[in-house]
């Protein structure tokens, strides 16, 4: 007997064959039985009209923390992903060592905007060693989660503070690297690394992996190599804009070491820079011919993210403007009023040093969200051009005013510069290339400040009803058989008899994202943003039904996924 039939659903397999029509029987965690299917089965349901896709597999997420309060990983599971890869960006929870657990804590909420109170109260940090740490999440999740260990957290466990400044010795380099084939044996995915300048502890100095040199590095990879179903990912400055020849030397030159493709976060597609894709995507090539791979995640919708001249985001990476938005409130306002320190943060934002940054520095384009005193009644929902004009200020100077008005505590929200047809265009083009990989939505990480979890829906509804660049099937492919290959998922991203049951029933009708909300439900009452799923009918997760309308079914079906048992090893050509 069968645990549940599906009937008569459109199928898209993740293959991107064309769609056709079948009933489809999950038993023990199995799709045991596609085609017209006779066999009774304990429950079932009519799905005419509705599609069944394999689950998603998001690339690129930071739910290392989260699942331990909120096994749903949501809102990715209500949005159709059953596959999560975390530990990315060189962060990790483990190891870790007896009383760095603070440090840890710090650091990812300054790094990666996780409320300081949720790390302190929703984790136990009971666990020592990486395997200790996915033995923890074992049986307790909904979601099927895989994790690469934090380059991170290997040089602060062997090298302790110094790890932040710091070279290792040939010794402390022999057990960084005895301390990551520790991990893969345990079942780490492979490494993440960041040498990224926005990335800084909680003490504002640059984190323990910036510091490592390539030697460092290239070592790490040659261990990554030596194991079954890893990879890499890595972090440079130039993931942000365009990569130096330096940075592509060293992708190119982790990859052919380890043999194992490597993957970076996240190409962004823009007309008004034409030359950025082609130089981001040199480095593929020439891994390619160097025996590597490198991949590029992007995400094929816009994420909107708020910012604040009153809490840390995007705007204080700005060159320049970290100094004065470090500043205590009352300073920060008076030097914000002072339009000698305006100018010159303005030149600064819009010059070449800022990189992707320039595009936060069109401050007419703001949207006004949220606002807190009764001088700003009114205002939110309006364009700062508009409001500027109305003043007869400058933009930059007119968000000022309305920003100290509220004690800096309003809400921004900057308009992308690259919703044009010409980058829609471009990103269509851009999707075909054999190195380029849809993901980067950093769910679970800046919580409060962006919510791109559902760009699954997003980009399906928009294939489907909006701009149609890819169709369905080819959509779902990119969603859901592309990842799984990247990192060798055994028997998953397909539907396949005989496969894992991840799947996901959709009306192809409405399916789609909410708006993000701010909501109040991590430990310790700290905020973090949410969207609902539309047009989402049920989510399976290795046979057991995880999600039914945008509600959590409260069962915890997901498993651990381990390199080596869970995943294969990819051939880098």
């Amino acid at each position: 007997m069968l645990d549940h039939l599906v009937r008569g659903a459109t199928i898209v397999d993740g293959t991107g064959a064309p769609s056709y029509t079948a009933d489809v029987g999950i038993r023990d965690g199995r799709i045991a039985v596609i085609g017209n299917v006779t066999e009774e089965a304990r429950t079932s349901e009519d799905a005419a009209g509705l599609v069944l896709a394999p689950g998603f597999v998001d690339p690129h997420t930071h739910y290392d923390a989260q699942l331990f309060w909120d096994p749903y990983a949501t809102p990715s599971l209500n949005h159709g992903v059953t596959t999560v890869a975390g530990g990315n960006c060189g962060f990790t929870l483990a190891p870790l060592k007896p009383g760095d657990a603070d440090y840890t804590r710090r650091m990812m909420s300054k790094v990666e905007g996780m409320s300081l109170v949720a790390l302190e109260e929703g984790a136990p940090w009971s666990w020592n060693g990486f395997g200790e740490y996915l033995d923890a999440l074992d049986g307790r999740i909904a979601v099927n989660a895989g994790f690469m260990v934090g380059h991170c957290a290997l040089r602060r466990y062997v090298m302790g503070p110094d790890a932040v400044g710091g070279q290792p010795s040939e010794e402390q380099l022999a057990q960084i690297v005895g301390l990551l084939h520790a991990a893969m044996d345990a079942g780490a995915w492979g490494l993440s690394t960041t040498q990224s300048s926005t990335h800084s502890d909680g003490d504002g100095q640059p984190v323990a992996s910036r510091h490592a040199r390539p030697a460092e590095l290239l070592a790490l990879a040659r261990a990554v190599g030596e194991h079954e179903g890893t990879q890499i990912e890595a972090i440079v400055a130039g993931c942000l804009d365009q990569f130096s020849d330096d940075e592509i030397d060293l992708l190119v030159e982790m990859s052919a070491a380890a043999g194992r493709p490597l993957n970076w976060n996240v190409l962004t597609v823009d007309a008004a820079v034409p030359e950025r894709v082609p130089r981001q995507l040199s480095a593929s090539e020439r891994a390619r011919k160097a025996g590597g791979r490198v991949v590029a995640l992007t995400m094929p919708i816009l994420t909107p993210m708020n910012m604040s001249l009153g809490t840390f985001c995007a705007l204080n990476l700005i060159p320049g403007w970290g100094p004065v938005l470090g500043l205590p409130v009352p300073e920060r306002i008076a030097k914000l009023r002072d339009p000698a320190v305006r100018a010159e943060m303005l030149r600064r934002a819009r010059s070449k040093e800022a990189g992707i940054f320039r595009r936060l520095a069109n401050f007419g384009r703001y949207v006004i969200g949220d606002t807190y005193s009764a001088a700003n009644a009114g205002l939110t929902g309006r364009v700062v051009k508009d409001i500027a004009q109305e003043r007869g200020q400058d933009p930059f100077h007119c968000l000022v005013e309305i920003c100290a008005a509220d004690g800096l505590r309003t809400v921004l929200w900057p308009m992308p510069t690259d919703n044009d047809p010409a980058s829609w265009a471009l990103r269509a083009e851009t999707w075909q290339h054999e190195d380029v990989l849809l993901g980067g939505s950093d769910a679970g990480a800046h919580l409060d400040r962006m919510c791109g979890a559902p760009y699954t829906t997003r980009f399906i509804g928009d294939c489907l009803r909006g701009r149609k660049l890819v169709g369905l099937e080819q959509a779902v492919k990119m969603l859901t058989d592309d990842p799984a290959r990247l990192f060798g998922l055994r028997e998953r991203g397909r539907i396949h008899e005989g496969w894992h049951a991840d799947l996901v029933l959709f009306d192809p009708e409405r399916i789609d994202a909410g708006q993000a909300r701010l909501v109040h439900d991590l430990p310790g009452d700290s905020p973090r943003l949410d969207a609902r799923a539309i047009g989402v009918r049920a989510v399976w997760v290795n046979g057991v039904e995880a999600i039914r309308d945008d509600v959590v079914s409260g069962a915890v079906p997901g498993k651990v996924l381990r390199s080596g048992t869970d995943t294969r090893t990819v051939s880098t050509r």
